[in-house]
């Protein structure tokens, strides 16, 4: 394609889902071909502990509803893991058949009953008989959601504080289109949303709500505000026009698409899955050029490794031990080029990770048109400090079996817990975590009142469904 002649129409069609579903004959072989193991492998490398053998034999027997409700139950943004979960390293890694054929498709399966139960607009679950008490959640990204629905069902009445104009955090924002459709974030923003959960949208706590005012009117907080924006890289140059924070750079492709980088060469600075993915909407966007900028080597890179084997299927080159050292631009304030200077990895005191060290005199110029600064996010420090919470750099300590934090009735899940040796930074962990939070609120404050099955199902891990939920499912495909 010319691409002087690349219209808004044709970069929309580069966003469309690159991955296609599994048909239904596929579906069916493939669930056939699961060994419905006892003491599954795969349940235990899932953080979110899905039933996967239950999942893959209801799909089997037809159960379609049954089979997106097990995920679900499991893990409230199933649809969404579906898509974007590392299955290679985690429920599939464990498969039993990787010793003698190829593992099930299990991330594909997941997919297609959960596309199933979308397609059908399938309501999976009800809400819990009210019992009285009240909780806020800061943030509806994967944590939040996660927390608000096992709270719910609980009977609590949940409130989810949401800073941008829809739900659904990393999922409906920060994960590029053509990986996950915003309209399956927002699928499972609605099943939360139908169990009676209020989500006061375009709020910001502290600045829209006092921390003073949450604390008054609600029993227990749940913060789970996840990260913020790309920090500075420090060097000359960060103003000119052309440079990008990759978190916006990727959220603005969710909205619309724009012609302003055809023909461009970009270069992304970092190598984790945003910069990934910052790299791969650019080609989308008829970049001409595409290079990711790292200053340790492919060994070190904190991406996936399918999403790094995406970009190069997509074009997208590596310059690995180079950093940036100053962005040049033009007159009229517009980059023309990335001066960088090479590195090499030396041993540090003490630490088993070797630490990049500029090669003297080895400085280059790249020639671009647009710079996108992936180097990682800061942290919502002001808000943790305003909760009045123990914190390492904005990393908010909690305790790991309850995600309580330092205020015995705040309790933090997702990106605001992770680092400094703490959590993990997948979407998978973060819907876990929540569901912790869920568990141990309703533990702490209803010790008093919870009697019977709802004790045992909270003791176990497992939110105990209201009796308005059905105990069978239809069988329909």
């Amino acid at each position: 394609m010319n691409q002087s002649f690349i219209s808004v129409e044709d970069l929309k069609r580069n966003f469309a889902e690159v991955k296609a579903a599994m048909r239904p004959k596929e579906a069916m072989e493939e669930s056939n071909r699961c060994l419905y193991c006892y003491d599954a492998p795969c349940i235990k490398a899932c953080p979110t502990g899905i039933d996967i053998p239950s999942f893959i034999k209801k799909i089997a027997s037809g159960n379609m509803k049954g089979s997106a409700r097990t995920i679900m139950e499991a893990n409230p943004v199933g649809a969404s893991c579906s898509r974007v979960c590392p299955t290679e390293e985690l429920c599939e890694g464990a498969c039993v058949l990787n010793h003698s054929s190829k593992p099930i498709g299990i991330g594909d399966l997941q997919r297609y009953a959960t596309d199933w139960a979308i397609r059908n607009e399938q309501t999976l679950f009800a809400a819990g008989t009210s019992n009285g008490k009240k909780v806020a959640v800061i943030g509806g990204g994967p944590a939040g959601l996660s927390a608000a629905r096992e709270l719910a069902r609980f009977g609590f009445a949940v409130t989810v504080f949401e800073a941008k104009e829809q739900a659904g955090g990393l999922d409906t924002y920060g994960i590029v289109s053509f990986r996950l459709p915003q309209e399956v974030s927002l699928w499972e923003v609605e099943q939360v949303r139908k169990l009676g959960v209020e989500f006061r949208l375009r709020t910001l706590v502290g600045r829209d709500v006092s921390i003073e005012e949450l604390k008054r009117s609600y029993h227990a907080i749940v913060l789970a505000v996840g990260m913020s924006k790309v920090p500075m890289l420090g060097i000359e140059g960060e103003e000119l026009l052309g440079v990008y924070d990759a978190i916006d750079f990727v959220e603005s492709t969710k909205a619309s698409v724009s012609t302003e980088l055809v023909g461009k060469r970009v270069a992304i600075i970092g190598a984790g899955n945003t910069a990934i993915d910052a790299a791969t909407c650019s080609v989308r966007l008829g970049a001409a050029k595409v290079q990711i900028v790292y200053r340790r080597s492919q060994e070190e890179m904190t991406a996936y490794d399918f999403e790094f084997d995406f970009a190069k299927r997509d074009g997208v080159e590596f310059r690995w031990l180079t950093a940036p050292s100053r962005i040049i631009g033009d007159a009229d304030g517009k980059v023309i080029a990335l001066e960088c200077i090479r590195m090499q990895l030396e041993t540090a005191g003490g630490s088993a990770r070797k630490r990049p060290v500029p090669v003297q005199g080895s400085e280059f110029q790249v020639e671009v048109d647009a710079v996108i600064k992936a180097i990682g996010q800061t942290r919502y420090v002001p808000l943790v400090e305003q909760l009045g919470l123990e914190h390492t750099r904005g990393v908010v300590r909690i305790d790991m079996e309850t995600c309580r934090t330092s205020d015995p009735l705040i309790f933090a899940a997702g990106d605001v817990i992770f680092g400094e040796g703490q959590g993990e930074a997948m979407v998978v962990s973060a819907a876990q975590q929540g569901k912790q939070a869920a568990y141990a609120i309703y533990k702490q404050l209803m010790a008093a009142e919870r009697s019977g099955p709802s004790r045992q199902a909270a003791e176990s891990g497992a939110a105990s469904p209201s009796e308005s939920e059905s105990e069978s499912e239809s069988a329909s495909a």
